[in-house]
């Protein structure tokens, strides 16, 4: 009984692993160019502010709360860096280190005020989403592009790899975020107390354990790794402005559920949620190679991929409840 359960929390991540290698197997056998390692890779780069915003929201489904910020963090911690280095000259390894330290702090207010008010997750956030949308504006309504040199070598830059294949670095960073990710969420207890909150939050006050301090701590990972994105993001795009990641939140949310995690919470994994990432990324590389399809076929499939993923989630958590 125990193994049956142990396997069945395992079921929504491997089944999303499973389907993107189906995905990719069957776009090579369909289109010519497809099956390559660059094909692939081009996943983590199109996509690497994604998996790094994705890794900060699992923590919090995981929790059992939610996160609607993370899109508008991103735009503004773009907002503010090239607002510093265009407009003031400040130097981009000033910058990067303090709008990281804005979006940590800005994940700790909103812990804080949840965990402290007794304040659902989905209205805090809401607010913090709107403010940090609204302060993008206040710092400008243009677009303001970067151009110091700093960012433009990095955005250039290639970390070669095997058989002439290559990644930016914004990959390497994003490779990094899920290795402490997976670090934190198995070999910690941060990661073992987020779980536990996320399963009952009320047997782990009887448990002892610190809930509102971890609460704090996952929205302010949460914040951390929507400003790395945003730095990620600014190396994309090459500039700031007040309409960037415009609804991400919602992709993102989609990508951690479409990756196995439980978004009642106390079950999910890093590698389910890259998985899902990766998924979306597919859909995007398909509809590109086929050429005839628009764009917003991407929101079709991936909205079918959610709804068919939450029933499977709702099948699975009814049958564990019958087994115990």
């Amino acid at each position: 009984m125990s193994k049956l359960r142990i396997g069945s929390q395992f079921v929504p991540a491997l089944v999303t692993m499973v389907l993107f290698c189906l995905m990719f197997l069957a776009a090579s056998a369909q289109y010519t160019g497809f099956f390559s390692a660059q094909v692939f890779l081009n996943l983590f780069i199109d996509n690497a502010f994604l998996i790094i915003t994705a890794v900060g929201m699992t923590f919090v489904i995981i929790s059992g709360g939610i996160d609607l910020s993370v899109g508008s963090v991103i735009a503004l911690t773009t907002m503010i860096s090239a607002s510093l280095v265009e407009h003031h000259g400040w130097s981009p390894m000033v910058v990067i280190p303090l709008v990281l330290v804005i979006g940590s702090l800005f994940g700790w207010v909103m812990g804080y005020i949840i965990h402290e008010y007794q304040i659902q997750p989905f209205i805090v956030t809401l607010a913090g989403m709107f403010l940090a949308r609204g302060l993008c504006y206040v710092i400008s309504i243009e677009t303001i592009t970067i151009t110091n040199e700093t960012y433009t070598a990095i955005s250039q830059a290639k970390v070669p790899l095997p058989g002439g294949n290559y990644v930016s670095i914004s990959v390497v960073l994003a490779l990094l975020v899920v290795g402490l990710a997976i670090y934190l969420a198995h070999y910690t207890k941060f990661g073992r107390n987020t779980y536990a909150i996320g399963g009952s939050e009320s047997s782990a006050l009887l448990m002892g354990l610190p809930v509102g301090r971890t609460k704090i701590l996952v929205y302010t990972f949460s914040g951390f790794c929507s400003a790395m994105a945003g730095v990620v993001f600014t190396f994309y795009m090459l500039s700031g402005y007040g309409l960037h990641a415009v609804g991400l939140e919602l992709d993102t949310i989609a990508a951690v559920v479409i990756g196995g995690t439980l978004l009642t919470g106390g079950v999910g994994y890093i590698a389910g949620t890259l998985f899902g990432v990766l998924i979306q990324g597919i859909i995007q590389t398909i509809i590109m190679f086929e050429g005839t399809l628009s764009s917003w076929w991407t929101k079709i499939a991936i909205g079918i991929l959610l709804f068919l993923f939450i029933l499977l989630q709702r099948v699975l958590v009814s049958r564990k409840a019958k087994a115990a």
